[in-house]
């Protein structure tokens, strides 16, 4: 019973969950009046956002992709939310399902021209950037209230974040883990020759992954705005290393199509928790951003540690 649950592939499972632990068991005895609803409530305000758009990161990267420009195209979702769905609600929804296509498209030109996703999501984080500008052409504008009222809703024993991100988690698990597409969607990035030669479309294949990326991606800035009231061009350039971290801490890989829809989220709440820890410990914010780098590398040394454990059995 004890050698299974040491076992490294346990152990590589449970790590995001250790570490969303010891985050917040250091967070609970700097300040133990965040052990409340209301403590909970502020320490995972802006945490629902992250886990979208490191969902949208762990769709790419499912297929053996890097997007680079989820921040940007995080930004452009929240300035189209602010004002067109607020304004011109079904002219907002036509831009929003029309961004939703692009990345679909970006997806089918990465595949059919075997271009490195690295520079073509670099390049549209310009055009994404650009078009919220034009959009947007400063802070403002007003979330619609509908979006407000989901995300300031009040939830009983503990605040609707930790409500939302299991149910997510849980719906994305399903998906992509435990449905016979979901094995195809995965299947695309382990092991692509199998895949084309049992019938199945690779173009299609990328094109869904990078279309529920751009799902994500516009969940994550509608409920961005719905908690900040209004929106910036530049209001999410900081997702994009953090859905990337938050993938790669929740037990994602890079290549392979090994990730972790559940880990992906606790990875994003986990690194929403270490930068109330760091500012608990009163570090400069030049040092937070260090400091959150540092806990993602020690997490990634345990692992390599988990997994050189493996390979030797």
């Amino acid at each position: 019973m004890i050698a299974a649950i040491t076992s490294p592939r346990v152990m590589r499972s449970i790590l995001p969950a250790l570490s969303l632990s010891v985050i917040l068991i250091a967070i609970f005895y700097l300040q133990p009046r965040a052990m409340s609803y209301v403590g909970l409530n502020l320490l995972l305000n802006l945490a629902l956002p992250i886990a979208f758009a490191t969902l949208a990161q762990m769709c790419v990267i499912t297929v053996n992709d890097l997007d680079l420009g989820i921040g940007s195209y995080v930004g452009l979702i929240a300035c189209i939310g602010a004002t067109w769905l607020n304004d011109t609600p079904l002219i907002g929804l036509a831009a929003l399902a029309g961004c939703i296509a692009l990345y679909a498209a970006l997806g089918a030109l990465i595949h059919l021209r075997n271009l490195p996703s690295i520079v073509v999501t670099l390049g549209m984080s310009f055009v994404w950037l650009g078009l919220a500008l034009l959009v947007l052409p400063t802070p403002g504008g007003k979330a619609p209230e509908w979006i407000r009222a989901i995300m300031t809703l009040k939830t009983p024993l503990v605040p609707f974040t930790i409500y939302a991100a299991i149910g997510v988690a849980l719906l994305v698990h399903v998906g992509l883990m435990r449905s016979a597409y979901g094995a195809v969607l995965r299947g695309a990035g382990g092991n692509p020759r199998s895949v084309a030669r049992a019938g199945w479309s690779l173009l299609r294949t990328k094109m869904t992954m990078f279309a529920l990326a751009g799902f994500f991606g516009v969940l994550s800035g509608l409920s961005l705005i719905g908690l900040t009231t209004s929106a910036d061009a530049n209001i999410a350039l900081r997702y994009t290393l953090l859905s990337i971290a938050g993938v790669i801490l929740g037990g994602g890989e890079f290549v392979g199509g090994r990730i972790s829809p559940v880990g992906a989220v606790i990875g994003a709440i986990t690194l929403t928790l270490a930068a109330s820890f760091l500012s608990f410990l009163r570090l400069p914010p030049d040092w937070q951003i260090g400091a959150q780098g540092g806990i993602l590398i020690l997490v990634l040394a345990l692992r390599a540690i988990i997994n050189r454990g493996e390979a030797r059995r």
